[in-house]
């Protein structure tokens, strides 16, 4: 039965004619299509996701990223998502009067204020998150608790500010992971949501309050992940920040090492944690600008990522290109009289403050 219905200019809103339909249909194709090479790179793998930023707190970016992880499950990944909740927190603790003070960037936790963290966490975002993702299908995902089961285990840190030391609290290093509830979720089919909290090794009915960077870099080393996604607020790297021509698209380990000294504050956990995964043996870690919408997906399956991906050596830039260069040959997307266009061609436990940085998105 022939299709009457008129579909409209995804830009300007006006009807399109048959012809330039076909031209909208064969633009997604070869969208789709694009994605082929790295749906044969990933399928069956894990791949681990820290939820944060801008992402974490508008209404519409939290349903685009549900939606993206539900489509990487269906597309026959495994995705694991790691969150924090900076703001959350921060918001819960002023409405119960206690307060909260910061040192060298990390949130002094008492005795009183980690009891709200966890609820925060366990009981505020952890379920937002879970029901996000299951308004596409009962039981896609559960959450899991950092300190449940022991999944992660921590000591107590401290920090040095000009000189000074200072006890943090309930504030600590993720010192071990064990993976085996998370596993039994994924074998399950379902998307596990985990949650930055830790077991105080040295008092195990204390819980510690970690960053989630680091949270999910460990937990990403402890399933063999095949790649590590960080959402922020920035679109990557930058070498030498303010200048947005310097936003890197791809840095191996060597040179990430000798790079982050000079970085911003607010960026050297996360490029921390993506360094320490990929030297523990992940496939690559990417900082991703979550303030674009399934920016998820843009950096899996397409050729234009969100992002800075740090990989394991220099050699590997050679085989993305080579895997870029595959796709070019497969397909060469439409030009269309429409104006139609792809989209995409264009804290956390320990509660580290971020540094806004702008600029465009990488190209792969």
């Amino acid at each position: 039965m022939p299709n009457d219905i008129q579909h409209r200019d995804p830009v300007t809103g006006e009807l399109l004619s048959k012809q330039e339909e076909h031209e909208l249909a064969a633009v997604k194709a070869a969208t789709l299509i694009e994605s082929l090479p790295w749906l044969k790179r990933f399928s069956g793998k894990v791949v681990v996701v820290k939820f944060g930023g801008n992402a974490m707190v508008n209404e519409d970016l939290k349903r685009a990223f549900a939606e993206d992880m539900v489509y990487l499950r269906y597309a026959g990944l495994h995705p694991v998502v790691v969150h924090g909740g900076g703001p959350q927190i921060s918001a819960a603790l002023k409405e119960q009067g206690i307060e909260s003070e910061f040192r060298g960037g990390y949130r002094v936790t008492t005795t009183e204020a980690i009891t709200v963290v966890r609820d925060v966490l366990a009981g505020e975002v952890n379920r937002e998150i879970v029901d996000l993702v299951n308004e596409h299908g009962e039981g896609l995902a559960v959450g899991v608790f950092g300190d449940g089961g022991s999944l992660f285990t921590g000591e107590k840190k401290g920090v040095v500010v000009d000189g000074q030391a200072y006890d943090l609290g309930h504030v600590g290093d993720i010192t071990h992971v064990d993976p085996s509830g998370v596993l039994a979720a994924i074998e399950a089919g379902r998307i596990p949501v985990v949650s930055s909290i830790a077991i105080d090794d040295a008092h195990p009915d204390q819980a510690l309050n970690v960053n989630a960077d680091a949270a999910a870099g460990a937990l990403a080393i402890a399933l063999k992940a095949a790649k590590l996604m960080m959402l922020t607020d920035v679109p990557g790297l930058y070498r030498n920040w303010p200048d947005r021509d310097s936003i890197v698209d791809l840095i191996a380990v060597e040179e990430l090492r000798q790079l982050l000294p000079t970085l911003e504050s607010g960026m050297i956990p996360k490029m921390t944690a993506c360094l320490d995964a990929v030297v523990g043996g992940v496939g690559g870690a990417t900082i991703i600008d979550g303030r674009i919408p399934h920016s998820i997906l843009l950096e899996v399956f397409t050729l234009r990522g969100a992002g800075t991906e740090v990989i394991p050596d220099p050699s590997r830039r050679t085989e993305n290109q080579m895997t870029h260069a595959e796709i070019g040959r497969r397909v060469a997307a439409p030009t269309t009289t429409t104006g139609a266009h792809v989209a995409g061609t264009t804290s956390t436990g320990a509660d580290l403050a971020e540094t806004t940085q702008k600029g465009s998105n990488r190209e792969h």
